[in-house]
């Protein structure tokens, strides 16, 4: 979604509430100036990927030192 700066700070809270499903753009004078985004989104995305990777028996604690065994 790409709104104006003006916009932004007549609904600054709409957009921030906005910005925890999708990414706001923000533009000035025609120019895109800045960009609101969820910062833990990438990481929400990441981890829904890997859900079904591991088998269904493996504890939390199996699965880390796995992973510390591969380092």
């Amino acid at each position: 979604m790409s709104i104006t700066a003006t916009e932004l700070k007549s609904n600054l809270g709409k957009y921030l509430m906005l910005a925890a499903s999708e990414d706001v753009y923000i533009t000035q004078y025609g120019k895109v100036v800045a960009k609101l985004t969820n910062p833990f989104q990438d990481r929400v995305e990441i981890a829904e990927s890997l859900f079904g990777i591991l088998p269904q028996t493996t504890t939390l604690e199996e699965a880390k030192s796995e992973r510390m065994n591969e380092i």
